[in-house]
């Protein structure tokens, strides 16, 4: 231990001077400790100019929009301390290695296919792995709906941080988004790559959606029932023997799907009734009588209100307006 005054800059060249008794190892970390600048690293911050004259503004790109984007491989003393956090959202997606994030006085671990997400203004810091130093793709972003973005993935997270298996299509978004902004900033750049950001979001939140690997052999209760309605699309299904497929009470298995879904098993039933028919009323010329039959509803005038009621218009100029899809020529 020594008493000394002590000099340094950090990576973001801010002086920092202390005047007290320091571990000499301390220090050699605080030496170590880095924001950026790894090899291979990919950074693009956008101007912000750009965001105040454009982004903030447009009707597409108000709602949600990149800040800043980067890739750091091997991010070895890699380190980011911020006690009041910034006003974005941010998203680190850890693709090997490891790394450390301490939120809201809660130190988590991030491993391999991984993510997290750090709302704005919270207060937080992180830093890779000293032996094995995590590579992540990150990404911090505001507007309108990030507020509500940011709150969905921690609904469907555990602990700040879902695991997602990795997926090159995923990371082709990210790099699709990054090799445009390399480009400029012109104003269909900017719609194209935030409008991909949407889709690069969804597949972190609806993960088995975008990779398309619901678990066939233990699907959950909305799953299951749904494949079953499908299966049984043509005929009549009573929410008894939904709820018996599902080895549950009724009330209990309407409860469960209606929060999965939004809807109840009978409103989403009919929901695929009513696909299925547009499909025929735009690629056939059967009757809508028969049509109804086929979809599993006997009375015509029945299946015509609902119809009415769900599309917005009859079954009849619903044909009209779509039927010539079914008639152009090669």
């Amino acid at each position: 231990m020594v008493n000394r005054n002590v000099n340094f800059y950090d990576n973001d060249g801010f002086l920092y001077t202390f005047t007290e008794l320091i571990n000499v190892s301390m220090v050699k970390e605080k030496y170590l400790r880095k924001r950026e600048g790894f090899e291979g690293q990919r950074l693009i911050v956008i101007p912000k100019k750009i965001i105040t004259d454009f982004l903030i503004k447009d009707p597409i790109t108000r709602q949600i929009y990149i800040t800043d984007i980067g890739y750091y491989p091997k991010a070895m003393f890699h380190y980011a301390e911020r006690p009041n956090g910034i006003s974005q959202h941010i998203i680190i997606y850890c693709l090997e290695g490891y790394g450390w994030i301490e939120i809201n006085k809660k130190r988590i671990t991030l491993s391999p296919s991984q993510f997290i997400t750090i709302p704005a203004n919270t207060p937080h810091r992180y830093g890779a792995d000293e032996k094995h130093p995590w590579t992540i793709y990150w990404i911090h972003f505001k507007g309108e709906t990030s507020a509500f973005i940011a709150e969905l993935i921690m609904k469907n997270s555990n602990n700040y941080k879902p695991q997602i298996a990795y997926n090159e299509d995923r990371i082709k978004l990210f790099d699709d988004i990054y090799f445009n902004l390399e480009k400029g900033y012109s104003d269909d750049t900017l719609h194209y790559v935030n409008m991909i950001f949407y889709h690069f979001l969804s597949s972190m939140i609806y993960e088995e959606k975008f990779n398309h690997t619901e678990n066939p052999n233990k699907p959950d209760v909305a799953t299951a029932a749904i494949a079953l309605m499908q299966q049984k699309i043509f005929g009549i299904l009573t929410l008894k023997e939904l709820a018996a497929y599902s080895n549950l009470s009724v009330t209990h298995f309407c409860s469960l799907f209606k929060k999965s879904t939004g809807y109840s098993p009978v409103e989403y039933f009919n929901h695929l009734k009513i696909q299925k028919a547009c499909q025929y009323l735009s690629f056939t010329d059967m009757p809508i009588k028969e049509l109804a039959i086929n979809v599993g509803i006997d009375d015509q005038y029945y299946f015509s209100r609902m119809f009415s009621r769900l599309m917005g218009t009859s079954p009849s100029e619903y044909r009209k307006r779509n039927h010539n899809v079914s008639e152009i020529k090669s």
